[in-house]
């Protein structure tokens, strides 16, 4: 009888330890909510703003400003200048100049208000293009903050590996 309700109680006790884990979990869910919201939003913009040559450039200026854009945009590329109607302004130029750009997305991360989009982006299709990573700030399912760096894709390198 002894042995049986200690076996009863240890059982008893791993239930509730794999309730209470789940518990943990569940309460994080709300979290990794907000970051899979983010990351979508942030590949949709991403898409309408590197790869959507169908929609007219005035159509996509303004799905980026009323869906992508936060009104207090921060701007941290020191070769754009701050503000939502500065960036949307570089876009437009860039729609009208450089009709062929691409950009592939390689890999994304979010984690809390922060994601990460690695991209392969192309001038055109023969060109090597570029090795880009933005990090945007989310705030209400738009862009609030953003940050990114790039290096051009060499022809040759000296590894085997490839920037993606």
């Amino acid at each position: 009888m002894n042995v049986r309700y200690k076996t009863l109680k240890y059982s008893l006790a791993g239930f509730l330890a794999i309730l209470a884990a789940g518990l943990c979990q569940a309460s994080e869910h709300p979290q990794n909510t907000l970051e899979q919201s983010n990351l979508k939003k942030a590949l949709y913009c991403m898409d309408i703003l590197e790869n959507r040559p169908d929609l007219e450039p005035s159509h996509r200026i303004d799905i980026l400003r009323n869906e992508c854009f936060s009104e207090t945009y921060i701007q941290h590329s020191p070769h754009v200048a701050d503000g939502r109607d500065a960036v949307l302004s570089l876009f437009a130029k860039r729609f009208k100049n450089s009709p062929n750009i691409t950009t592939s997305v390689k890999r994304t991360a979010s984690e809390g208000d922060l994601v990460w989009i690695h991209q392969h982006v192309k001038r055109t299709p023969e060109d090597l293009g570029r090795s880009v990573i933005n990090i945007f700030r989310m705030k209400d399912g738009k862009f609030a903050e953003h940050w990114n760096l790039g290096q051009a894709v060499p022809e040759k390198s000296k590894n085997n590996n490839t920037m993606f």
